[in-house]
C-alpha cells in the first residue's frame, strides 16, 4: 500500500460513484484481457519486506518517522527503493526492484537485500533504535495498543476509521494456541504486530489461474517451513500467529454478518479459479471499499483509444482485500501486466532465509503451474485451506494432506517430494545450479533439523525463563534483542544456537 490518500480524494469520497468506477475498472481490465494487450514477457519477480523497530531494551520503537527522515537526509532513499511507512509506527516497508531470476538472480537478491538492511540498520541507529525482521512483534503488549501505535501516514488513519466504522464495534482478538489471548481493541492497532515478505511473479494472463491455483495448493508448505510468529501480547500462540491475527485484526464484518458466514478481508479464498477476473469479481461481490481514490481517468475510454489505464480504484480496493495470494494489475514502463503477489511468508529472520523462502516459492509455482495434471485437479480446495490452517498452527511440525501421500509430516513431504520439484522449477526459470543448491539447501536443513524462526524463538524464551529465571516479558525482550543481533549477523536461523 504505497500510495498515500490525498486530501482531494477524502473530500470527494462518494461510495456509489466509487463503486461505479470499480465496475468500470473491471470492464476495462476485461477488455485488455480479451484483446490480449497485457504483457506476456519473461517472468519478472519482485520483493517487498516489512520490518519492525526496537528500542535498546527490546520494546517496540514507535520511530518510523525518524528512521525514514534519516534515510531521506542521508540521500539514500532512492537507493532503498522507496522505504516507506507501514501500518504501525514501529514498522517500515522496503521494496526491491523487479528482476529476472535466471543465472545468479537469487544471489543478487540476497546481496541487495543484505545491503539495504545494513543501510536501514545504520539509519535506525542514528534514531537510537534497531531493526528486526520478524513475523509478529514479540514485545508488543496490550498496553501498547492505543491509536498512537498507528503510523502517522494518513492512509492508515483513514483505513482504521473505515474498518472500525464498517465493523460497528471493537475488534476482538481471540486466539487459542499453546497459550491464549482474548483482547478487545478500539482500533486496528493489533494488526500492526504483523510483518511479512511478499514475493511477486509476473505471468502471462492466460497462465495466471494455473500459477495462482498452484500457489494456493502449497501455501501450507510455505507457512510450515518459514513460520516465524509464535508470540503475541506476551503469549505463545500459533507457530504462524500472523495468519489468525490478520484475519481478526482486519475484520470489517458486523456480528450478524459473521454469523451469516460473510467473508473476512484476510481470506484464503473459496475455490480454484479459471482466470484473474474471478478474483476481482470476488472482491466486488464480498467486500465493500475501504479507501477512497477517485481518479480523473475514464478507464474504458482510455482502453478504447488504445491507451493503458492505471485502474486506480480497482487497485486500491484490491489492496484492502488481504488474500494470501493476491492478484495484482500494474503498469511498468508503460506496459500493463498481471502478477501473483505471494503474501504467505513472515518477515525474516535473515537475508538468506528470505531468499530461501523465495526459492521454494518460485521453484514450486514454476513446477506445478506447468505440471501435466494441475494440483487443482488432484485435491479439493478445502483441503488446501485446511493444510494452510494446520501449518499456521503447528509450523514445521505440521502434517499436510498431499496427493498420492495422504496425511504426511510436512518435513517428510518437503524432503522426499517437493525439494526435487522446486529444483526442477527453478531450473526451468534459468536459475543456476549453485543458487538452486544454496537456497533450497537452507530449506532442506530446516526440515532435517526441525528448526525455523518460530521454533528458535520458543526455545530461546524457554531458556531465558527456565535457566535464567526471567519473567515472560523480560524473557521476550532478551530473546528479541538476541534475535535482532543474529539477524544482523546473517547466518540462517537453522544454524543459530541458544
Amino acid at each position: 500500500m504505497g500510495d498515500e490518500v490525498s486530501g482531494s480524494a477524502l473530500k470527494h469520497w462518494d461510495h456509489p460513484a466509487y463503486s461505479a468506477r470499480l465496475q468500470a475498472g473491471r470492464a476495462a481490465l476485461a477488455q485488455l484481457l480479451s484483446e490480449e494487450r497485457l504483457d506476456r514477457g519473461r517472468p519478472m519477480t519482485g520483493l517487498e519486506l516489512e520490518l519492525d523497530l526496537l528500542e535498546p531494551d527490546g520494546s517496540p520503537a514507535f520511530a518510523n518517522d525518524a528512521v525514514l527522515e534519516h534515510l531521506r537526509t542521508s540521500g539514500e532513499e532512492d537507493a532503498l527503493y522507496g522505504a516507506q511507512h507501514e501500518l504501525g509506527a514501529f514498522n517500515i516497508e522496503l521494496n526491491l526492484p523487479p528482476r529476472l531470476l535466471d543465472g545468479a538472480g537469487l544471489t543478487w537478491y540476497e546481496s541487495d537485500l543484505a545491503a539495504v538492511l545494513a543501510e536501514v540498520r545504520e539509519a535506525a541507529g542514528k534514531a537510537g533504535v534497531q531493526i528486526c525482521p520478524i513475523g509478529t512483534m514479540p514485545t508488543l503488549f496490550t498496553d501498547h495498543m492505543g491509536v498512537d501505535a498507528l503510523s502517522s501516514a494518513r492512509r492508515y488513519r483513514i483505513l482504521n476509521e473505515e474498518i472500525m466504522s464498517q465493523r460497528g464495534e471493537d475488534l476482538r482478538i481471540d486466539i487459542r494456541g499453546a497459550e491464549s489471548v482474548d483482547f478487545t481493541s478500539s482500533s486496528i492497532a493489533p494488526e500492526s504486530a504483523n510483518t511479512s515478505v511478499q514475493f511477486h511473479l509476473q505471468v502471462a494472463p492466460e497462465d495466471f489461474a494455473r500459477h495462482w491455483n498452484a500457489a494456493q495448493a502449497f501455501a501450507g508448505v510455505q507457512v510450515a517451513t518459514a513460520a516465524n510468529s509464535p508470540y503475541l501480547f506476551g503469549r505463545q500462540l500459533w507457530a504462524e500467529t500472523r495468519v489468525i491475527l490478520f484475519e481478526q485484526g482486519t475484520d470489517t464484518r458486523r456480528a450478524n454478518q459473521r454469523a451469516a458466514g460473510a467473508k473476512p478481508r484476510a481470506w484464503f479464498g473459496e475455490r480454484w479459479i479459471g482466470g484473474v477476473l474471478d478474483l476481482f469479481d470476488e472482491n466486488y461481490r464480498h467486500f465493500a471499499p475501504l479507501l477512497p481514490l477517485c481518479d480523473e481517468e475514464d478507464p474504458e475510454a482510455v482502453v478504447s483509444r488504445g491507451g493503458v489505464p492505471t485502474l486506480q480504484e480497482l487497485r486500491y480496493h484490491n489492496g484492502t482485500v488481504y488474500r494470501w495470494n493476491r492478484p495484482v494489475y500494474d503498469v511498468h514502463r508503460g506496459r500493463p501486466h498481471v502478477r501473483v503477489e505471494n503474501r504467505v511468508v513472515a518477515a525474516g529472520p535473515t537475508a538468506i532465509d528470505i531468499c530461501a523462502n523465495m526459492a521454494l516459492f518460485y521453484g514450486l509455482v514454476a513446477y506445478f503451474a506447468d505440471a501435466p495434471v494441475p494440483l487443482s485437479e488432484r485435491f479439493e480446495f478445502a483441503t488446501a485451506a485446511a493444510n494452510f490452517r494446520a501449518a499456521a498452527r503447528h509450523g514445521i511440525n505440521a502434517d499436510q494432506v498431499w496427493p498420492g501421500m495422504g496425511l504426511v509430516p510436512v518435513r517428510r513431504l518437503v524432503l522426499e517430494e517437493l525439494l526435487p520439484k522446486a529444483a526442477e522449477g527453478l531450473s526451468s526459470l534459468g536459475v543456476g545450479g549453485r543458487d538452486v543448491d544454496r537456497y533450497l539447501g537452507v530449506v532442506e536443513a530446516r526440515c532435517r533439523r526441525g528448526v525455523n524462526g518460530a521454533t528458535w524463538q520458543v526455545a530461546r524464551v524457554q531458556v531465558a525463563e527456565h535457566r535464567q529465571r526471567l519473567e515472560r516479558r523480560d524473557a521476550l525482550r532478551a530473546m528479541v534483542l538476541d534475535y535482532a543481533a543474529r539477524s544482523a549477523d546473517g547466518r540462517p536461523v537453522h544454524e543459530w544456537d541458544l
